[in-house]
């Protein structure tokens, strides 16, 4: 009897030592970004939503964040969906062949920050356009925009439409590259990383980018010209998911954690974190001397005239995969209004 004892009590002891292994069993998943270290996108969005998760998982779900992107930038939807990378993002204007819905806030017309607008847009999208399936093979955590899109040149002030007048516009795609066109620019599409080189080596004369990029790009020292719309004069969208294999495979507990700390929240963070580092990046302007103009009533009223053959483009594409596109577009609109408000 002692003997069954003291074999029963190690066999607990045994089981109670190895008890915590299996409560602090770790997933680990890797991440990348095709952008800068020191970018917000990767510093104040991705690494700070997986830090959000892994207390949201009680550490049970970690990520390493690759030293390089497995893929350029138009890629990446497809490195995550193969599963050479678990977790990273995309901006739509990189894939407008595949995603044509999500150009929905590229259009102008948004709001006056990127919290405003990609709260507004996370929305619309879960509501309306999600079930059309155009991140079909991954899992889509979140949608979100970059701030209100502007104007950047080495040449000179840009007053009126004309100004652009076969100016090389360097563009990321989508709405951006369609704007430059419509407004009589010479526009060709590059990502974002390769910016400095095109503008200081003549390649480019301009960009069209929201603030921050000045400082994220470090654009400061070739730019000379900035003209700024109220609310930008197009927006920029991003999905943010993860391979769809490394997802299925996670506890329902751990689903549900990442889901909380995903959604409108990731889309309110990235907001955030865009108008910070818009805010700084404006400073940084006015720092180096890049002279800078508000968009004249002229000028914001050509831009709107040339806009709308490709509003109406949109909502063509998005009527024929099946949503109401333009009760979607004024919805978003009103939406934008809504969050605007605090709501």
């Amino acid at each position: 009897m002692l003997r069954f004892t003291a074999v029963a009590l190690f066999g607990a002891g045994a089981l109670l030592a190895a008890w915590p292994n299996a409560v602090t069993a770790q997933t680990t998943m890797t991440m990348s970004s095709w952008v800068s270290p020191s970018h917000l996108l990767t510093k104040d969005v991705l690494s700070v939503w997986a830090q959000q998760v892994e207390t949201a998982t009680d550490g049970r779900v970690k990520f390493q964040m690759l030293p390089k992107a497995p893929s350029a930038p138009p890629g990446t939807f497809d490195a995550v969906k193969d599963g050479l990378v678990d977790v990273s993002y995309v901006t739509a204007s990189y894939t407008p062949a595949r995603h044509v819905l999500p150009l929905l806030p590229e259009l102008p017309g948004g709001g006056a920050t990127g919290e405003i607008n990609s709260v507004a847009y996370s929305r619309i999208h879960w509501k309306y356009l999600n079930q059309v399936g155009e991140y079909k093979g991954v899992k889509l955590l979140a949608v979100f925009t970059h701030g209100p899109g502007q104007m950047f040149n080495t040449k000179r002030p840009i007053t009126k439409v004309e100004d652009l007048a076969g100016m090389k516009i360097r563009s990321g795609g989508g709405i951006s590259e369609e704007m430059a066109r419509a407004l009589g620019a010479s526009a060709f599409v590059k990502p974002a990383p390769e910016s400095y080189e095109l503008l200081s080596s003549g390649v480019a004369d301009g960009t069209f980018f929201p603030l921050e990029s000045i400082n994220s790009f470090k654009l400061g020292s070739v730019v000379k010209y900035a003209t700024l719309f109220p609310g930008g004069f197009y927006g920029s969208a991003f999905g943010f998911f993860m391979n769809e294999d490394k997802w299925s495979k996670l506890s329902k507990q751990d689903q549900d954690a990442i889901t909380s700390v995903s959604g409108e929240a990731l889309a309110r963070l990235a907001g955030k974190a865009w108008d910070a580092a818009d805010r700084a990046a404006l400073e940084e302007m006015k720092r180096v001397g890049i002279q800078i103009t508000e968009a004249s009533p002229e000028l914001i009223k050509g831009v709107q005239e040339r806009a709308k053959v490709i509003e109406e483009k949109w909502v063509q594409s998005a009527t024929a995969k099946g949503v109401d596109g333009a009760k979607v577009l004024a919805e978003f609109r009103e939406e934008v209004k809504r969050v605007a408000a605090g709501n």
